[in-house]
């Protein structure tokens, strides 16, 4: 019988392949495709659905095998973990195939939605410039410690720390004059190259559309919009905003039982630099409620740190909502109706509902909140 699920365990050279037919029965058992020859096997077979992990150059290959009609779909590797028969003692590539053959059909899976070129090439672009930034700070501190050991103690904050260590150049004995002069310039040259990549990326962002229309919500900037389109895309694989937040760690973890609800800390799962980007955005929002009315601001209830997080949540469901309805009022759309009206009202009754979440108590001063 004709292959109808196929499983791939990816890897650099080695690859492992564990394909089933209609009535479960393992078909195609490869543990051992060269890189060279996964591609020629793959397009050989029908058209079925096939598996694989969500790592490093899976989303390249779910692009290949999608150009032969297959339907690939991804997964993290923690959710394919439990369909292992062998368990965690028995880990090995031709088990791991299988086990992905297995998750990949269950109704309950949860997959991750490959990225095209174009999402890939500006998400490069912001992991480009995350790692400028900690190289950048790992060198300021490396400043301090060096001139701790002179005696020299130095705050925390960046701007400090340039002007006092450029202050004592001059008095630092031998090669240590030199060291730090060779750490001042390299963190001049890491601010140049930040400086450059925030220009690539207010570029991208003056070309997107999608990024367009979320720098019109409030604490949402071109880094985060484009951050936002490049990751999610049109954001379809998510029901509503509370999930796209629980995919990015911003809910509470639960740990319920016996009909008692607790509730801990946000999970911090997913991604930690978009969630970053979105807890700063939401901060700029309440440090702007500064100096305002006290119907104008936040509200003085709940705390500072709940009021914090309702408003983080309440962003990421606003830039869902604003990517879904943006979505459907494309023409051509099956649901064109839906997004009918002036963008406009529709940010202005997202604006509504983030004023709502945050605590605010009128729609006047949700406009003021902005």
């Amino acid at each position: 019988m004709a292959i109808v699920t196929l499983g791939i365990d990816l890897a650099k050279n080695v690859f492992a392949v564990h394909g089933v037919d209609a009535t479960g029965k393992a078909t195609l058992v490869r543990p051992s495709v060269p890189r060279g020859k996964l591609l020629e096997l793959v397009a050989s077979l029908p058209p079925c659905l096939i598996g694989i992990e969500a790592c490093s150059g899976a989303h390249h290959w779910a692009r290949l095998f999608q150009a032969y009609g297959h339907t690939v779909r991804l997964m993290a590797p923690k959710f394919v973990t439990p369909y292992r028969l062998s368990g965690k003692t028995g880990k090995n590539d031709a088990a791991d195939a299988a086990a992905i053959c297995e998750a990949v059909t269950r109704p309950s899976m949860r997959f991750v939605p490959p990225k095209s070129l174009q999402q890939q090439s500006e998400l490069l672009v912001h992991r480009a410039r995350q790692g400028f930034v900690q190289q950048r700070t790992a060198t300021i501190n490396r400043i301090r410690g060096l001139l701790s050991e002179f005696g020299i103690v130095l705050p925390l904050k960046a701007a400090t720390v340039r002007r006092e260590a450029l202050h004592h150049l001059e008095d630092l004995p031998g090669w240590t004059n030199t060291v730090i002069g060779d750490l001042l310039s390299e963190v001049s040259r890491l601010d140049e190259r930040i400086a450059q990549y925030d220009q690539h990326i207010g570029q991208i962002a003056k070309q997107s559309a999608p990024a367009k229309q979320l720098m019109q919500l409030p604490g949402i900037g071109p880094t985060t919009a484009t951050a936002l389109v490049a990751m999610i895309g049109a954001g379809r694989e998510f029901k509503c905003g509370r999930q796209l937040s629980a995919w990015l760690g911003l809910v509470p973890g639960q740990y319920s039982s016996g009909g008692k609800q607790r509730l801990g800390r946000i999970t911090k799962a997913g991604d930690p630099y978009l969630r970053m980007l979105l807890i700063l955005g939401a901060r700029s929002v309440l440090q702007c409620a500064k100096g305002r009315t006290s119907r104008s601001r936040f509200g003085s209830r709940p705390p500072i740190h709940d009021r914090f997080g309702k408003l983080t949540v309440a962003r990421m469901s606003l830039a869902w909502r604003c990517r879904m309805r943006s979505k459907a009022s494309t023409p051509g759309s099956a649901r064109a109706g839906v997004g009918s009206g002036s963008f406009h009202r529709r940010l202005w009754a997202l604006t509504r509902d983030l004023a709502w979440c945050a605590g605010t108590t009128s729609m006047k001063s949700a406009c003021s909140a902005r």
